[in-house]
């Protein structure tokens, strides 16, 4: 029991650092551009070795390769919830929710990085299926279902891109998370119009004081 208590615990804190790794690497290339950074920048950035960084990742590719497939897989795990469930208002307005709340908690940074480093993504992320497009497109047939007009379609799909036009209009100003957050979901609002409820974004938990 010991022995499995210490591996789900090295497991834990592996996970752990590697995520530090992620974010701190997004920060930095964000702030720098991602040219100008460099492996053992990000190493020092968090006070650990280039060589404790190489165990998790052997390049700066690895590293946003690894966060933007794991945001395509919790949009996945997103879509999935959403197709078993009956098609409802209700459930349209929680699904839209939660997508721009994801999208404001997981995807905000990444979708930083992307604008400014759109040049670099593209040798490191060519365009391929699969990607976050293929998701709005997914998301938008599940919300309309088969055969809506494509005013409709139209509409859905730039409600479904609410937050990263969010962060394109902030660049440069002073704009916080949940600043983006909250103009995203008023955008998203006004664009579903009469076709279902206003997203309901889910509640977020406090912080302990």
């Amino acid at each position: 029991m010991a022995e499995r208590e210490r591996a789900t615990a090295l497991r834990r804190r592996g996970s752990q650092r590697r995520a530090d790794i992620q974010q701190a690497a997004l920060s930095l290339f964000t702030e720098r551009g991602y040219d100008a950074t460099s492996m053992r920048e990000i190493a020092e950035h968090i006070g650990i070795t280039k060589a404790a960084l190489y165990y998790h990742f052997d390049s700066k590719e690895a590293i946003i390769l690894s966060l933007f497939q794991e945001n395509m897989h919790e949009l996945d795990d997103l879509l999935d919830w959403a197709e078993r469930q009956p098609l409802t208002p209700e459930l349209c307005s929680d699904f839209l929710g939660r997508w721009i709340a994801h999208g404001a908690r997981q995807g905000l940074r990444t979708m930083r990085f992307a604008v400014a480093n759109h040049a670099a993504l593209r040798t490191v992320l060519p365009l391929r299926q699969g990607g976050p497009l293929e998701r709005v497109d997914r998301a938008a047939q599940l919300l309309l279902g088969p055969g809506a007009p494509l005013h409709d379609r139209l509409r859905v799909r730039m409600a479904l891109l609410s937050v990263p036009n969010a962060v394109l209009a902030a660049r440069g100003t002073e704009a916080t998370e949940d600043d983006i957050l909250a103009i995203a979901a008023q955008e998203a609002t006004l664009l579903v119009g009469n076709l279902f409820p206003a997203p309901r974004l889910p509640v977020r938990e406090q912080a302990p004081e």
